[in-house]
């Protein structure tokens, strides 16, 4: 995003800040002149998230009011970015984190209890640029492409303290009544305008062009998909199975996965590989990826997984039990010793998961 700017913008970009997760910069970038760049965390914050969120802090409070800001948001920055509110600490951040991650709720529901702890967050840097023009130009990964949602809404607060969800750990409901309700955000802060300029839709339908260019036919999944990994597995092979042979079925979206308590190797992404796959199982003419658009699925350096009918088979016989690894979250071990991971590193952008699905005919 930032390369693209300088490339339009040119003389005109006075300097930049670029936050991004360590290891997903291109060289490129790190050679012009005028950027100063920060390589943060990402799944999980660290003391790097801290900093860069202090750095951006002052960062923009020190622009003068005749300044004009460009933001640069991309899905992915809930955790490359944070300044925490009084009373909370990075380890209270992890803590929290690390129970989002592993308990299966919604991105709306996480963003609400990252706001509270968060001065970032909720429209937090939009009230930091208050009275500066600004345009804020965003990679969308969350469904509807709301602002307020997209980096737990940094520029575009709306009020999460009320939507608060329900059957919280006792320990995280400690947390935020230690810390308050703080203040809404909404009140402090000016609209800034915004345009989505990558998404999930845009990603799907670039799949789609692609399949047709080779003679395929395409169906597009009804809206992004969401819930629960394996369900969405199962529910998605189904319909590859279904499909008309020479179909490519295309969906973009985000799926959650429970975790227990000591998880193996994986993501969301292989979970919902790997539960495709025992439906698939002994079939023939089908395969199924599903994949993180930013070449990371979970904790893993892997983007997905590429399965079909022999999947179980090649897996079984590495001494390895499918339904075993699906309960344990170690599907990514699974899926390494059936030879299906899907590698690509860091694509340089994040728009979801997508999966893609391909019915070339199929027997039993």
């Amino acid at each position: 995003m930032t390369m693209g700017a300088y490339d339009f913008l040119e003389d005109r970009l006075a300097s930049a800040m670029v936050i991004t997760k360590a290891g997903h910069c291109p060289p490129d970038l790190a050679r012009v002149a005028g950027v100063r760049l920060l390589l943060s965390a990402h799944p999980q914050p660290d003391e790097r998230s801290l900093e860069a969120g202090r750095e951006l802090e002052s960062l923009v409070r020190g622009e003068s009011r005749g300044t004009q800001i460009l933001f640069l948001i991309s899905g992915g920055a809930s955790s490359l970015v944070e300044v925490l509110r009084e009373g909370v600490n990075l380890t209270d951040l992890q803590r929290v984190n690390a129970w989002a991650l592993a308990s299966g709720r919604s991105i709306e529901e996480v963003n609400a209890i990252r706001c509270c702890l968060s001065r970032v967050k909720g429209g937090g840097l939009g009230a930091w640029a208050k009275g500066r023009r600004s345009l804020a130009l965003m990679i969308s990964d969350v469904a509807g492409d709301d602002p307020s949602v997209i980096g737990s809404g940094m520029l575009h607060g709306r009020g999460v303290r009320s939507g608060l969800p329900d059957g919280l750990p006792g320990w995280l409901i400690s947390l935020l009544e230690r810390v308050g309700p703080g203040r809404d955000q909404r009140d402090s802060s000016e609209p800034i305008v915004f345009r989505i300029v990558g998404s999930s839709q845009l990603a799907c339908q670039g799949a789609g062009h692609r399949a047709r260019d080779r003679g395929l036919r395409v169906r597009y999944g009804a809206g992004p998909f969401s819930g629960d990994a394996a369900m969405l597995g199962r529910h998605f092979a189904r319909d590859a199975v279904g499909a008309e042979p020479g179909t490519v079925l295309v969906w973009g979206g985000e799926s959650t996965v429970a975790l227990p308590v000591r998880p193996g190797r994986g993501g969301r992404n292989q979970h919902l590989a790997l539960s495709a796959a025992m439906e698939l199982a002994g079939r023939t003419g089908v395969w199924l990826l599903a994949a993180g658009t930013d070449g990371v699925d979970g904790m893993s350096e892997d983007a997905g997984a590429v399965v079909d009918g022999t999947t179980i088979d090649r897996g079984t016989l590495a001494g390895f039990d499918a339904g075993a690894s699906l309960a344990a979250a170690n599907s990514g071990t699974f899926l390494e010793a059936s030879g299906d991971l899907l590698h690509t590193g860091p694509t340089l952008t994040n728009v979801g998961d997508l999966v893609l699905a391909l019915n070339l005919g199929f027997s039993r």
